[in-house]
């Protein structure tokens, strides 16, 4: 599983990325409830954090799949984003971000929400650039693996295109 040009492929494992921050009040609305843009803006930094770790070049986002928010996270919780490229499409990569809130006080972990998103990896010039095939290992990178493959016609379907990326 390799990608032209661009050596043998890596390991899902080997991009996995962990970003964790603190909720202050400058991130929330008036009810004390982070701002679902301030979620989206982490959630896009652990993305690229993964994609980089996995491509060793500078990223750029090309899409955000949707995201359902399950819980607030509120003001003085941590929140943890997990992110991991589930796979290599020349290059484009798909990343999935798992985010965790996690109250300090008490140590419950609740999943607040969970976002796809492509990063495509760029040379020295700026432009797209191959980048190594992502190797799945377990039975849950093997799944989120062939689903990002449907996930991608998806969502080269409603682009109107297919494409090498």
């Amino acid at each position: 599983m390799s990608a032209p040009d661009c050596g043998p492929g890596k390991l899902a494992r080997q991009s996995r990325s962990e970003y964790s921050e603190l909720a202050l009040p400058t991130d929330a609305n008036g009810l004390g409830n982070v701002l679902g843009g301030k979620v989206m803006h982490l959630v896009d930094l652990a993305g690229a954090m993964a994609a980089m770790r996995h491509a060793r070049r500078p990223v750029v986002t090309a899409s955000f799949d949707h995201m359902n928010f399950l819980h607030p996270i509120r003001i003085g919780q941590l929140i943890v984003l997990h992110s991991q490229v589930n796979r290599v499409f020349r290059t484009s990569m798909e990343v999935g971000v798992k985010v965790i809130v996690e109250d300090m006080m008490t140590g419950q972990r609740q999943h607040t929400c969970s976002a796809y998103l492509t990063f495509v990896a760029l040379d020295a010039e700026r432009k797209p650039t191959p980048v190594p095939a992502v190797i799945p290992e377990s039975e849950d990178e093997k799944r989120r693996y062939e689903d990002a493959g449907a996930r991608r016609e998806y969502r080269l379907k409603l682009r109107g295109r297919s494409g090498d990326r």
